[in-house]
């Protein structure tokens, strides 16, 4: 009864300041119940993406000169959210197509694939050289392929990056 009358809830005022404290109690309740017990579980992916050779996604060589500086290199990184190991494998390849279907076919280029077991959670970064010596526009593309322990083939991730690039 002494705590009653420390509350004063006679008073419609308190009443409803107690009434709104018990509201937000309970929706805190709610909301912490939701989040321990039913949140969604995080998306798995794959990403590969290319970086510059000062190690930011800025100065992409975009325009070369043939004959003259009609090679570059880039850093390529792949990042592993799977949940486990990956075999992963990044193809680079070339096509003057502007509308190619993926994953492209075989193109020859000096360049081999890069082959990694990424850890989850891992970074993985090579860098990749690329020469373009005759004229034109290029889509110089960067295919993440992944090994499949059931077939004991590597096979096309559907995830890749492209870099355009103009040779004059």
């Amino acid at each position: 009864m002494k705590t009653l009358r420390n509350l004063n809830l006679g008073s419609d005022r308190n009443s409803y300041v107690v009434a709104v404290a018990i509201a937000l109690l309970i929706a805190s309740i709610m909301f912490g119940v939701y989040y321990a017990v039913l949140r969604p579980t995080p998306d798995r992916y794959l990403t590969i993406y290319v970086l510059d050779t000062q190690n930011r996604a800025e100065n992409y060589p975009e325009r070369l000169a043939s004959g003259v500086n009609s090679t570059f290199s880039v850093y390529v990184d792949v990042e592993n959210h799977m949940g486990a190991v990956q075999n992963c494998t990044v193809m680079v390849k070339v096509t003057q197509n502007a509308n190619p279907s993926f994953p492209l076919p075989d193109t020859a280029l000096d360049q081999p694939p890069f082959n990694e077991l990424v850890q989850d959670g891992a970074k993985w970064e090579n860098t990749a050289t690329v020469s373009l010596d005759t004229a034109g526009n290029y889509m110089v593309v960067f295919e993440l392929w992944t090994y499949n322990s059931g077939t004991g083939k590597a096979e096309f991730s559907g995830v890749f990056t492209v870099l355009n690039v103009q040779v004059v």
